[in-house]
């Protein structure tokens, strides 16, 4: 993350081959703060490949020097401690490969004294597949020595992508060589944020989804609360030319829609209403609550990125069930239903419930009957799967009952510590494409774009179950949970 780079060897000399390393100010500054009084400034680029090659023996390598060469420092990793002026410089990551040397000093994001297990330094793993994948960009072309330089030329504007702010995004170099020509080495503008590292050219272009994500539990119990959270999160991808573009994109909600809740907005937003943000989810609803339009000025980056996360407390969830399952004897008696509610629009992308049974053997026999859709048993015989399909019957409710017996239990099958006995569950997978729970969408004419050219605008939203639990009526339920007071 501090800085990569890689050396050429021969007998006599060793040549810089990527003499401009990349150095990260704002990763520095962080190892800085994490370290404290045993930080160690990273030297000049001279100084640092020659103690580099001081430590790899390949610099003085016929003089004996005690805390190189002792026998006792044996070195069983590609991870160095390099010895500098202002101290040692830990953890170095190098390792020569077909005559040159890769290298990078990746950020340790805790105190250095004392040293904590390489095992612990996420950076060294990021490192090492980043400097992987310079080299499987590099090695084919060393025969070459013309299209090697060519590689080497295009390195810094691939690196740009791969690793824009110190923390490497893609490690596959050779899957950027395509799109090196649209990135800038630097930014042409002074006023160019430095997330905005690609210069779009090309017709404008907007293209905002709004995902939502519903968890529910559900009891079916008088003295048992059903819970249920909408989780929401804009995701923009903006091609766009211009240094530094300015965007306004507004979020808007249906009359009597419910608030939106705990937003948090991307960085790259330049201003937002402050009443926007005081609306939390911990606290009781109020008329004063805001309740849009959620207005946001801001400068995108060059890829695509959340906007903003959000939560809403929706008044109901958008399939209500019950599940009742009945022990008797060797047998389990199953009853499951499930209503759409009227409000949600019946299109599914998918819809299905699956029903584990676990420390159980495999279901030896299976009778059931159901109103609509399809069951299936999974290969391994412990899991029902119902498929409904891509719509709700006209009557929005469907339910399906049946036997279950089991054979003996084997290793194979599912187990687990909450679900025994009785204590089960029903968990619901479905996804409406183009719809929202809390109604929230984005008025394609009130984005604003302050650039050259008509923008094409293109807004979608979905909801996506997650976490969406029926528990048994006829177990405990199996949870701490308190009652909501009014």
């Amino acid at each position: 993350k501090g800085l990569h780079g890689w050396e050429k060897m021969s007998s006599t000399t060793t040549t810089l081959l990527f003499p401009s390393r990349r150095r990260y100010p704002t990763v520095e500054i962080r190892a800085e703060t994490f370290n404290g009084s045993t930080h160690v400034p990273v030297p000049s680029d001279s100084t640092f490949l020659r103690a580099l090659l001081f430590e790899l023996r390949l610099l003085n390598d016929h003089v004996f020097v005690e805390h190189r060469d002792t026998c006792t420092r044996i070195n069983h990793s590609s991870v160095y401690s390099v010895r500098t002026e202002g101290g040692d410089l830990w953890p170095v990551l190098a390792f020569r490969k077909s005559g040159l040397i890769y290298a990078c000093l990746p950020l340790v994001e805790e105190t250095l004294e004392p040293r904590p297990p390489l095992l612990t330094v996420s950076g060294l793993s990021q490192g090492l597949a980043l400097l992987l994948g310079i080299v499987d960009y590099i090695s084919p072309s060393q025969k070459n020595e013309a299209e090697m330089s060519a590689k080497i030329g295009q390195l810094r504007n691939l690196l740009i992508q791969a690793c824009p702010l110190g923390t490497p995004l893609n490690t596959n170099i050779r899957s950027l060589n395509s799109s090196f020509d649209d990135i800038q080495e630097m930014p042409t503008d002074e006023n160019q944020p430095a997330w905005r590292s690609n210069a779009y050219k090309g017709k404008p272009q907007v293209n905002v989804c709004i995902t939502e994500k519903v968890k529910s539990m559900q009891y079916d119990k008088r003295d048992v609360v059903d819970l249920w959270q909408v989780y929401g999160a804009v995701n923009c991808k903006c091609d766009i030319e211009g240094s530094a573009p300015n965007v306004t994109l507004s979020l808007n909600l249906p009359t009597n829609g419910p608030p939106l809740q705990d937003i948090v907005v991307h960085h790259c937003v330049t201003s937002v209403d402050p009443a926007m943000l005081m609306s939390s989810s911990a606290k009781p609803l109020d008329d004063s609550v805001y309740s849009g339009p959620y207005k946001f000025p801001f400068v995108p980056p060059s890829d695509s990125f959340n906007l903003c996360y959000y939560t809403s407390q929706v008044p109901v969830p958008p399939i209500l069930g019950s599940y009742q399952l009945i022990e008797e004897g060797s047998q389990l008696k199953i009853t499951v239903n499930l209503k759409l509610h009227e409000s949600i629009k019946n299109s599914f992308e998918y819809c299905e419930a699956r029903i584990p049974f676990f420390n159980r053997g495999p279901i030896a026999q299976l009778e059931y009957k159901v109103s609509y859709g399809q069951l299936d048993l999974s290969r391994e015989k412990s899991l029902l799967v119902w498929v409904l399909g891509q719509k709700f019957p006209k009557s929005l409710e469907v339910s399906l009952t049946g036997t279950v017996s089991f054979g003996t239990a084997g290793k194979e099958h599912p187990t687990d510590y909450v679900c025994t006995g009785n204590t089960a569950y029903v968990k619901l997978y479905f996804r409406i494409p183009d719809f929202t729970l809390t109604g929230c969408y984005v008025d394609q004419h009130s984005v604003q774009i302050f650039a050259p050219g008509k923008p094409k605008i293109t807004a979608s939203g979905e909801l996506i179950s997650s976490d969406y639990y029926i528990w048994n009526s006829k177990a405990p339920a199996p949870m701490v949970y308190k009652t909501l007071l009014d």
